[in-house]
């Protein structure tokens, strides 16, 4: 299961999953891309079950997972990717706005689909739980404030969900991508394209394909082996002040 399945990180790694034989349930805000997204994964021949629904609501995303057909309980892996940056201010200049909007889906959002989905698993004694941070989960910068806070939220969170879900067999991963060029930057500077282009100007970022690779990964070892904090960035950077720019 992968929230935020329409765009960057969330839809690579639904491709990735689905490319390898895997049955996927895709969630997403936007309905229209959530149904191109189901004719392009079920050309693998795997089974797709899409959710349209918005994390931050704790009512949609309780209904989802309650509706959802007994065979689509099984829930072997679950992909916390939903997520944004919104606005860069500095906290006296900040929108109020962009910081609900923020921590109802980086924080709240990852919370309630947590709950919902993670009684599924410890009732069957499996499962492996995915969060999508960041490295501004790890480090904070200038005008990232209450993005950074988010972010580190969730980094504590995952530490949290291991030791509570250890007794339980479940694996918890922490994901924490640098400098990535997906819909965030956009996002991030509400449309303005000639913004979020410039920030990875003279960078070769990562691509969503390269943490879907990394979720692969960490989700197919060996069962006794669970990579617990996984951080990445594009070669070109060292954490979120030093990057080399050709």
């Amino acid at each position: 299961m992968i929230t935020g399945a329409t765009a960057g990180f969330g839809r690579a790694t639904a491709v990735k999953f689905a490319s390898n034989g895997y049955n996927v349930i895709i969630t997403g805000r936007r309905k229209e891309r959530l149904d191109d997204l189901e004719k392009e994964l079920s050309a693998f021949n795997i089974k797709v079950q899409k959710l349209n629904f918005d994390v931050r609501s704790r009512e949609e995303t309780n209904k989802a997972i309650e509706d959802l057909p007994a065979e689509w309980k099984n829930i072997d892996i679950l992909v916390n990717n939903a997520g944004l940056a919104v606005g860069l201010s500095h906290i006296d200049d900040g929108n109020t706005d962009d910081w609900d909007r923020m921590i109802d889906t980086n924080v709240k959002g990852l919370l309630y689909v947590t709950r919902a989905v993670s009684p599924l698993m410890t009732a069957r004694k499996k499962g492996h739980i995915f969060n999508i941070s960041s490295i501004a989960g790890k480090e904070v910068y200038e005008n990232g404030n209450v993005y950074c806070a988010s972010k580190h939220a969730v980094d504590a969170l995952s530490k949290a969900m291991r030791i509570d879900l250890l007794k339980h067999n479940i694996k918890v991963t922490n994901i924490a991508p640098g400098m990535a060029e997906t819909e965030f930057s956009l996002v991030r500077f509400k449309g303005d394209r000639e913004k979020a282009d410039a920030v990875y100007k003279g960078v070769e970022p990562l691509t969503g394909e390269d943490i879907a690779e990394a979720i692969y990964f960490c989700a197919t070892l060996p069962w006794h082996v669970c990579i617990n904090d996984l951080v990445i960035t594009p070669t070109q950077q060292a954490n979120v002040a030093n990057v080399f720019r050709k």
